[in-house]
């Protein structure tokens, strides 16, 4: 028998994934393990193996569909097997509690007159149900719609969380009604409205019009959704950074040769923020309600740019972690989000996120709120400056300095700006005055 090719379940949350991409044709041989398509869920995207060695049978979801977990989306024959479609299945008879078949019933014996008696509640939610996920309801049961309205955009008329929230979008973005319609006269109320003429369409612009990819939407989504919910404020910083980026020159071709990992200068970032969140928590906390929750970990989340999009995989547990276990965790974390290998577990959980918009030549940048977080840090990129030097003796000079700059968005319904600043300030001073070792 062939062997079924089925959608992953990538987490307890996840109940539907999209094929992004089919790495392999029908009548393509693969081994086991091998990766065979590309999916991407609310969470991460990921290569999924072949489940066994042979050829590629059929596909049978395409490449842009959305699907329930454990739904068959291909099979693969086994070596000895014709690599063809199998043939359909005749439909079983249904036989009645005696076991005789219910006779036929032609259809030019059925009345024209006669019409299909309306849905049952019951057929109507069992209907709603085979077109919609658990995830879906769920939506729909807290935002109070009625998944009537929707028309799915999934297989076969399937009800997609992009679809619902979309809706959800749709409907808050118009504006309210104003209900005058109590001091319209009963005659005047009865009237049918004047319709408006229809407006010209407009001219396309030109060029190529491409569909959002499933993380293209997702970014989408938790933008706005992390924009309407913060009160997002800023503040930037300027830190000498010509200690640390000595230091680096220094250790980072022993740091190579010792233990096998390029020595970067996102650690630095890392450590002087952990130290400076294990003595201000509020900024490693996070809203609930109303209340505050007080994480005991610090869960460091790392923005990652992709050739696809973003995402921000979490390095667990920074603050128990020396300087080579954050260099060692940054760097794995990253090269497993390049090349699709994350699991659920990676991208969930962080109390606090670093992003690096400096590496690409950004002098600063103000990043939204990684939900739940309650802040933020931006890298600005490394330059040199001039800058005034004040001595020990309290004289002042020009040096030619290494400088970054340094953002902190926050959420002031939780952080106010006078505690932003003094983690920042020591956030600084960690960096132009560390002395740890780097290992």
């Amino acid at each position: 028998m062939p062997t079924d090719i089925i959608m992953p379940q990538m987490g307890e949350s996840i109940v539907e994934g999209t094929i992004t991409k089919w790495l392999k044709k029908p009548g393509d041989k693969v081994q086991r393990d091998e990766p065979l398509f590309e999916i991407s869920t609310d969470k991460v995207d990921a290569e999924i193996p072949a489940p066994a060695s042979g050829v590629l049978q059929e596909i049978k979801v395409t490449e842009g569909t959305t699907v329930n977990v454990n739904t068959v989306v291909g099979t693969i024959a086994v070596d000895g097997e014709a690599a063809t479609k199998p043939a359909d299945k005749a439909p079983e008879t249904k036989t009645s509690s005696a076991g005789v078949p219910p006779p036929a019933v032609a259809g030019a014996s059925r009345p024209r007159t006669q019409e299909p008696a309306p849905p049952t509640p019951a057929a109507h939610e069992e209907e709603e149900e085979a077109r919609s996920s658990p995830l879906v309801r769920k939506i729909a049961r807290e935002h109070g719609v009625n998944l009537a309205q929707l028309a799915g955009t999934g297989l076969g008329g399937r009800i997609t969380k992009q679809d619902i929230m979309s809706f959800i979008e749709s409907q808050a973005s118009q504006p309210a009604r104003v209900g005058t319609d109590a001091f319209v006269r009963p005659a005047e109320r009865s009237e049918a409205p004047t319709p408006l003429p229809a407006p010209r369409p407009a001219a396309p612009y030109p060029g190529d019009l491409v569909p959002m990819t499933n993380m293209r939407k997702i970014i989408a989504q938790r933008m706005i959704e992390s924009r309407r919910t913060s009160a997002h404020v800023h503040c930037m910083y300027e830190v000498d950074f010509t200690r640390i980026v000595n230091l680096r020159n220094k250790h980072k071709a022993g740091f190579e040769q010792r233990h096998g990992a390029r020595l970067t200068f996102m650690p630095f970032f890392v450590r002087a923020a952990v130290i400076a969140l294990q003595q201000w928590p509020i900024i490693n906390a996070s809203l609930e309600g109303d209340s505050i929750r007080y994480h005991r970990n610090i869960n460091m989340g790392i923005a990652v740019a992709l050739d696809w999009g973003l995402i921000v995989p979490v390095l667990k547990n920074a603050g128990d972690l020396n300087f080579l276990g954050l260099q060692r965790g940054i760097t794995d974390l990253g090269e497993r989000a390049r090349t699709k290998k994350l699991k659920p577990d990676d991208v969930e959980g962080s109390t606090f996120t670093v992003t690096n918009p400096g590496q690409f030549g950004a002098v600063f940048g103000l990043p939204i709120i990684n939900q739940p977080n309650s802040a933020i840090m931006g890298v600005g990129g490394i330059t040199k400056q001039p800058m005034v030097i004040t001595d020990k003796d309290g004289s002042d000079s020009i040096a030619i300095r290494s400088v970054v700059h340094l953002t902190l968005g926050y959420d002031h319904r939780l952080i106010d700006g006078a505690v932003a600043d003094q983690f920042m300030a020591l956030v600084k001073k960690n960096l132009e005055t560390w002395s740890e070792e780097v290992g």
